[in-house]
C-alpha cells in the first residue's frame, strides 16, 4: 500500500461538530474558520439537555458523541494545529484519521512537533520522518540529532541530492519517487507501548509556490503500523 493509498483509506471520514445554543452568530463563524481545513461539519442546533452552551464533537458514521466543550472556556484562546493546547484539546484529540486539507507550513511544523515529542518522552523506538527534499533536513538537523541522541533507531527520507547533510546516528535514505517527492510524513511506533504510536501523514498538493498539504495525523497503531511497514518493504529499511 503507498502512503497515497492510505490517505486516500482515511478520506471522507468526516465527523460533525454542533454548537448547541450559542450565545452569538460569531461562535459559530469563529469555529467555521478554525475548522475550516478539516473534514468537519459544522452545525447548530438547540437543546433542553445539560448539552446547551456546549460545542459537541460526534461521529457521522454512528452519532456518537466523542467530546464537548464548554463554550464559556473557549474565551477566544484559538489555536491551530494539533498538539497544541487550548480549550479545543478534547475535540482535536478526537479528530485522528480525519483528514485535513490546505495545511500550510505553520500547521504542518506545530503536527510535526507533536509526534517528535511523543518519541522524544519515550527514548526509544522507531521515528520515520519524510522530509521531500533536502533543504528540510538541513533545516532540521539538529533537532534529529537530538533525537538519535537517545535510544531512538531515527530514519529521515528525501529525494536525491548533491548537498545531503550527514546526520550523527540517523539513517538517511534518499529515494528517487513521486512519494518521497511529495509526501511530509512523520511515524512513531510508540516503543512498544500502543498508546503512544502516531503519525502524520500528507501530500503536498497544488500549486508548488503555495506550499498546501492534505492528510491526516493517527494514534491507532494499526495505521501507524501499517506505514512504518510500506516504509521498510519500499525502501529496504532493516527490522
Amino acid at each position: 500500500m503507498s502512503l497515497r493509498a492510505v490517505i486516500d483509506s482515511v478520506e471522507g471520514r468526516e465527523k460533525r461538530l454542533t454548537v448547541f445554543d450559542p450565545p452569538t452568530d460569531d461562535a459559530v463563524a469563529e469555529l467555521r474558520e478554525y475548522f475550516a481545513s478539516q473534514a468537519v461539519r459544522i452545525e447548530e442546533g438547540t437543546t433542553d439537555s445539560d448539552l446547551s452552551g456546549y460545542v459537541v464533537l460526534s461521529d457521522e458514521r454512528d452519532d456518537e458523541v466523542l467530546a464537548a466543550v464548554d463554550l464559556g472556556r473557549l474565551g477566544g484562546d484559538v489555536t491551530v494545529g494539533p498538539g497544541e493546547q487550548s480549550a479545543f484539546a478534547p475535540i482535536l484529540e478526537h479528530l485522528d484519521e480525519t483528514t485535513f486539507t490546505s495545511y500550510d507550513l505553520p500547521q504542518m511544523m506545530a503536527a510535526t512537533r507533536e509526534m517528535e515529542d511523543r518519541a522524544w518522552r519515550a527514548g526509544t523506538g522507531e521515528l520515520h520522518a519524510g522530509f521531500q527534499r533536502v533543504g528540510a533536513i538541513r533545516a532540521q538537523k539538529g533537532v534529529y540529532e537530538d533525537l538519535a541522541s537517545k535510544d531512538i533507531d531515527v530514519h529521515a527520507y528525501c529525494a536525491p541530492s548533491d548537498e545531503t547533510p550527514a546526520i550523527e546516528d540517523v539513517t538517511l535514505h534518499e529515494e528517487d519517487t513521486e512519494e518521497i517527492r511529495t509526501s511530509w510524513f512523520v511515524a512513531f511506533d510508540g516503543a512498544g507501548d500502543p498508546s503512544e504510536a502516531c503519525l502524520l501523514l500528507a501530500e503536498e498538493r497544488g500549486d508548488p509556490a503555495e506550499r498546501q498539504f492534505y492528510g491526516f495525523w493517527s494514534y491507532d497503531p494499526s495505521v501507524v503500523a501499517t506505514v512504518i511497514d510500506h516504509l521498510h518493504e519500499t525502501y529496504a529499511v532493516p527490522a
